[in-house]
Parts: structure tokens; sequence; C-alpha cells
């Protein structure tokens, strides 16, 4: 692990691993904002670890010994998003048989991370902006109001601005929100840290019982070679295939069941017309692939968790588990482990 603070390397839920110029520039700032009690916005892709760098900059804070609450604001309908972020109380809805705390109330003194803050419904953003602008909110049903002592992060793989421009999003509650802003780095913008992260992976994920593990030449430019849409996440996803399907210590490209990059999408322009095939062919290898792709995408999204996955699929999660089991994918894949 290299870091530019001791402190955060000491941290046990600050694995930030890698060296690149554009990664250290980028957590380098973290322990100045965790001694603020501001507002952060987290933005980056899919799989670059937003959710990690939030959990860093809590227990760098002097917050640290408080409860640190996630929330990602997408896996829940518009309608229970108020009552799961600031509670109820008995008979506010039906089937409110009793009253019950909101993760505001979970978070009372650390902090909370909405993640997919951009998938929060106008109704919701109204009652963020109040807890942000007055650290007040109202659990659903209450007649007054509560004080809430928490910090407040936020996380988006788009980009917020361009939607509060477009008028998508509150412009107010962005600038609230982006006290602090820190942009993380695709992978392919640090290439060099993939032997590392690799490494990482393998001494995290290796089972007690097996031997030390290691990446055969091939495998390691095999990792280099990929465009890694899914970041850091799909690389850990590969790596951890590679410990359970290889029969060996040496891990071999094959063992990483990675989808072929001939196939792939974003080189289908430079496919080179005297391999073109039948059109019917044609079309179903590239169905074949953008399903194969899209469902490893979504599930690592997910962590495995195929009811979230066919929620955001808009699929009925029977038919997303027929996909999943045409392509051979087990949920248990896709599941950090912590």
């Amino acid at each position: 692990m290299d870091v530019t603070s001791k402190s955060l390397a000491q941290q046990p839920f600050s694995r930030l691993v890698g060296r690149s110029p554009v990664f250290l520039t980028c957590i380098s700032q973290l322990p100045a904002i965790a001694s603020s009690d501001a507002a952060v916005l987290l933005e980056g892709e899919t799989g670059t670890g937003k959710e990690l760098v939030a959990r860093a900059i809590h227990y760098l804070s002097k917050r640290a010994a408080f409860p640190f609450v996630a929330l990602n604001c997408g896996s829940l309908p518009d309608t229970l998003i108020e009552a799961e972020l600031f509670g109820h109380e008995r008979g506010a809805f039906t089937d409110a048989h009793c009253a019950r705390q909101g993760l505001v109330a979970q978070a009372e003194g650390g902090t909370l991370l909405l993640d997919e803050i951009d998938t929060l419904p106008p109704k919701a953003q109204v009652g963020i902006l109040r807890l942000v602008q007055d650290k007040s909110y109202r659990a659903l049903g209450a007649i007054t109001e509560r004080q809430a002592n928490i910090r407040i992060l936020t996380a988006t793989n788009t980009s917020l601005l361009k939607l509060a421009e477009a008028g998508i999003f509150r412009i107010d509650l962005y600038y609230r929100l982006c006290v602090f802003s820190i942009h993380l780095p695709p992978l392919r913008e640090r290439v060099e840290d993939i032997p590392m992260l690799a490494e990482h992976f393998l001494k995290k994920h290796l089972p007690a019982d097996r031997q030390l593990m290691v990446l055969s030449e091939q495998a390691q430019e095999e990792l280099l070679q990929r465009e890694w849409r899914g970041n850091v996440r799909e690389l850990e996803n590969a790596i951890i295939r590679g410990i359970h399907l290889c029969m060996g210590t040496t891990i071999n490209p094959s063992d990483l069941r990675l989808p072929s990059r001939a196939s792939d999408p974003a080189t289908a322009a430079h496919v080179d017309p005297a391999k073109l095939r039948d059109f019917r062919s044609m079309k179903r290898s590239v169905i074949e692939h953008f399903e194969r792709d899209y469902l490893a995408r979504l599930m690592s999204e997910h962590n495995g968790n195929i009811s979230a996955a066919a929620r955001t699929a808009r699929k009925e999660r029977r038919d997303l588990g027929r996909l999943l089991k045409k392509y051979d994918f087990k949920p248990t894949e896709f599941q950090r482990r912590t």
C-alpha cells in the first residue's frame, strides 16, 4: 500500500493501493479534507473505490469512533427513501405499526454516505437540503424537527453539475454538497497500479488453506492490456475468479475468465473486414458479448445481489437469473470479501 499519510495507511478501512501520480494526487488531500466537517462530493466511474475513500475520510476524522452509515440511493423505491433516511413515527403510513429510526439517526455523531446521490427523487432532495443546511430533519409523521450531528458525504458515477444545470438535480443542493470535491481516476488512467492491485487482491482473497499463488507472465500482460470499464472492482472480480478456477499455483489468462477483447464493442469499429462473418452470426456474437459484459458489470455493481441488479436492469428477477445461468455466472463470484 502506497499512501502519502502514515495515519491513513494504518486505518483498517482505507486499503488504498497504488503509486501512480494521478492516484497519489487524489488521495494526498484526504487528511486535510478529513480535518474539516464540511460536505464532500465523490465523483468517479463505477468501481473506482468511492466508498473506500469515503471510509478513509471518516476514519481519519474526529468522528472515527462513531458510526459510518452508507445508503445506495438507487437501491430503494422513491416511496421508501425518506422513511429510510429520516425514520417514521407509528401510524405515519400503512404498515407503520411502530416508530423506526432512520439512517440519519443511526449515523449520529458519525458519517452518512449517500451513494448514487444523482438518483435521489426531488422530494427527498428537499429533505437533504434542509439536513445539510440546518442539520435538521423531520421523521415521517413527526410534528417536531430533530437535530442531527453528522457529516454528509455523497458519491456519484456521473457529473452532478451537468444534471443540476439540466434541471434534473437541485442546483442549490449541488453547491451544498460539493464544498470539497474528489474525482477518482479510472483504472485506465493508472495502468501502472494494476500489478500492485492484482497482488493485493491475490493476498486478500487467497483462502487460508491454499498455497501461495502467482500470476503467469501471460496473465499479467493480459491484465495490462484490458480497458477495465468496471475499474478496480472488475479487476478484483477477475482475480477472485482466477484464485478459485486455477487448478495449480500459477494463474493463467484462461483462469481469469475475461471476455474476449476481439469482440469488445469498444474495438468493434476496428474489426478487420476480412474477418467478418455472415450477418446473423456476427449479430449473435455481438449480442452475446454485450450480455456477458453487461451482466458482469451489473452484478459487480450490486455485489452479487440478484434482486438489486434486477431492479437496475428493469428485468424480472427470474429472467435475470436465466441470463446469469446462460453464461454460467454465479452471484458469489461478484461478492466483495472484506
